[in-house]
C-alpha cells in the first residue's frame, strides 16, 4: 500500500510564517507536522510516499530525502491549487490500482493505524464536532456504514466531520469518479475535492467504513496550532537534551528544545517547542513555537510562533513572524 499525502497548500491563515517556510515543516512537540504524520504510517508497515507538493515544494521534497533516506519516495507537483481530488488525481500514473491511505498533510490525528490498513474494505476517518459547515461531513448507518458525504454543506445532515484520513481499496472506481468530476465541472467552493469524488465512489456502490479517531488536532491557524503543541507536550512529555549545559535557565516542562540551542538567564516553558541552533538570553518563553537559528534578546514572549532564521530584541508581546525577519524594539 502507498501512502498519499497532499502538502501542496500555502498555509495562507498562517502568514507571514509560511511566505518562506511551508506549513507542514512547523515544528510542534519536537517533530514537524509532516513527521508526526509521515512516523505514524511508516511504523504501521508503509514504506512508500507520494508526496503532493506545490508552494515551496522544494523545502519539503529535501526535507523528506534527509529525514527519511530509507522510505521510497515520489514527488508530483500540483502547480495549479485546483483542490484536494486535483491533487489525487495527479498520482494516477504513480498507483495505478493499488490500494492507496490517503492523509491530508495538515492534519495530526491519533488512532490504530495498523488496524485500518489492514482492513479487508475502505475506510473513512470521522469524528464529531459542533459546527461542521466547514469539513467534509459523512452521513452514517447503524453498521458505520457511510451513507452519504457533502462537503462543506450549508446545512449539514449530521455533525460528523471528515478529518483527512482515507484507506481506498477501489482506486480504479476513485479515478474514474475524479475524471468525472473534472469533465463535467463539479466543484464546492471552485475546487475539485476529494470527498465529492468519494461520495460518487458510494454512489457507484463502493462501501466506505467509518472509523473515529481518538483525537484530531487542527494546525491551520496559530491559535490552533499553538494548542496542538500544548497538547502533544502534554502527551509526549517533551525533550530536553542530555548535558544541554544551560546556563542560570529555568526549564517548566513539557517542553521540546532541540539539539545545538543556547540557553542563558532565561525561563523556558511551559509548552515550549525550540527549533535547533537557537539562542535564547535573558528571555521568558511560554506558550509558544520558536523555530531554528533564531536569536532572542531580552524578551517576554506568550502565545507566540516565531519562525527560523528570526531576531527579536526586548519586547513584550504575542507575535506572529515569518522566517528571516528581523526585529528590534530596544
Amino acid at each position: 500500500m502507498k501512502a498519499v499525502i497532499p502538502v501542496a497548500g500555502a498555509g495562507t491563515k498562517l502568514r507571514p510564517l509560511t511566505y518562506t517556510q511551508p506549513k507542514a515543516l512547523i515544528p510542534i512537540a519536537g517533530k514537524t507536522i509532516l513527521s508526526h504524520i509521515v512516523d505514524q504510517l511508516s511504523e504501521a508497515g508503509i514504506t512508500e510516499f507520494i508526496f503532493i507538493v506545490g508552494y515551496l515544494g522544494e523545502k519539503i521534497q529535501d526535507y523528506v530525502k534527509q529525514t527519511y533516506p530509507n522510505l521510497t519516495t515520489h514527488f508530483v507537483y500540483q502547480n495549479e491549487r485546483q483542490g484536494t481530488g486535483h491533487a489525487v488525481e495527479l498520482t494516477k500514473q504513480l498507483i495505478g490500482d493499488e490500494p492507496i491511505f490517503v492523509a491530508l498533510g495538515d492534519t495530526i490525528c491519533e488512532f490504530d493505524v495498523k488496524e485500518i490498513i489492514e482492513s479487508p474494505v475502505s475506510m473513512i476517518g470521522v469524528r464529531k464536532v459542533d459546527d461542521p459547515r466547514n469539513f467534509g461531513v459523512a452521513t452514517i448507518d447503524d453498521n458505520g456504514i457511510i451513507e452519504q458525504l457533502v462537503e462543506k454543506p450549508a446545512i449539514p445532515k449530521s455533525n460528523m466531520a471528515l478529518v483527512g484520513l482515507y484507506k481506498i481499496n477501489e482506486t480504479a472506481i476513485l479515478f474514474e469518479c475524479l475524471h468525472q468530476l473534472f469533465v463535467e465541472n463539479i466543484t464546492t467552493r471552485g475546487e475539485y475535492n476529494l470527498t465529492d469524488a468519494l461520495a460518487c465512489m458510494i454512489q457507484k456502490g463502493t462501501h466506505f467504513k467509518s472509523f473515529k479517531v481518538a483525537n484530531w488536532f487542527d494546525c491551520g491557524k496559530k491559535e490552533s496550532i499553538l494548542e496542538t503543541n500544548a497538547t502533544l507536550l502534554k502527551k509526549m512529555g517533551g525533550h530536553v537534551p542530555d548535558n544541554h549545559g544551560y546556563t542560570d535557565t529555568i526549564i517548566i516542562n513539557p517542553v521540546s528544545i532541540a539539539e545545538g540551542c543556547t540557553i542563558t538567564n532565561a525561563i523556558v516553558g511551559p509548552n515550549v517547542t525550540i527549533g535547533p541552533n537557537t539562542t535564547i538570553t535573558q528571555s521568558i518563553i511560554r506558550d509558544s513555537i520558536i523555530g531554528s537559528y533564531t536569536n532572542l534578546h531580552e524578551v517576554v514572549l506568550d502565545n507566540s510562533l516565531i519562525g527560523s532564521d528570526a531576531s527579536v530584541k526586548g519586547l513584550s508581546r504575542s507575535l506572529n513572524i515569518g522566517d528571516n525577519t528581523e526585529i528590534d524594539f530596544g
